[in-house]
């Protein structure tokens, strides 16, 4: 069985359970044993990054090694929200993956990265709490949502605050391969999760 490919966006001052929550839900799904998902990190470079409190990461992959992506997740943190916004590289690489994968899902303020690239343009959005105005008087193409977990238009997605990340890694495993193969992994994980 083909695995499905998630790639994982990391970068400087990455909020750590936007990106390790998802990484964990997609790395423990199994059929018959067998894993559903290859799950892997991706950064600009080869540097270690440090994300928020100091956690030092290397990345499995780097924008230059174009590795095939089905399902692309961009989460948050004060590094996407102040620095990877404005970073023209980030940015590029970010709207090229997300017309070649076939999901793209935000975590946090993620949103705001795929709001800068236009992919949440006339679809509906959220991100944490303490960002909705600015996602909404910044983007005004965008019809932000609040008070969800995620929110789903096909073939973009997007989670509200950090743990909610968790949430729509488990919704789009039950999208993509069940209910009963999203409830095992949250039963695994002993995540308390209606599925």
């Amino acid at each position: 069985m083909k695995k499905t490919k998630v790639g994982i966006f990391i970068f400087n001052d990455v909020e750590v359970l936007d990106f390790a929550g998802p990484f964990e839900v997609f790395s423990l799904a199994l059929k018959n044993n067998i894993p559903l998902f290859d799950v892997f990190t991706i950064s600009e470079d080869e540097k270690i990054i440090k994300a928020k409190n100091g956690l030092k990461i290397k990345s499995n992959y780097v924008f230059t090694d174009n590795c095939d992506i089905d399902i692309l997740i961009i989460p948050g943190g004060f590094g996407a929200e102040e620095f990877e916004i404005k970073n023209k590289k980030t940015l590029k690489w970010i709207t090229k993956k997300g017309k070649e994968a076939n999901i793209v899902a935000s975590v946090c303020t993620g949103a705001l990265l795929l709001a800068e690239c236009g992919i949440l343009n006339n679809k509906r959005a959220t991100t944490h709490w303490m960002d909705l105005d600015r996602l909404e008087k910044s983007y005004p193409k965008i019809n932000v949502v609040r008070n969800v977990k995620y929110t789903d238009n096909g073939n973009v997605l997007t989670s509200a605050g950090i743990s909610s990340g968790i949430n729509m890694s488990f919704y789009i495993i039950k999208r993509l391969f069940g209910r009963y193969i999203a409830k095992s992994v949250a039963e695994r994980m002993e995540y308390d999760i209606e599925i």
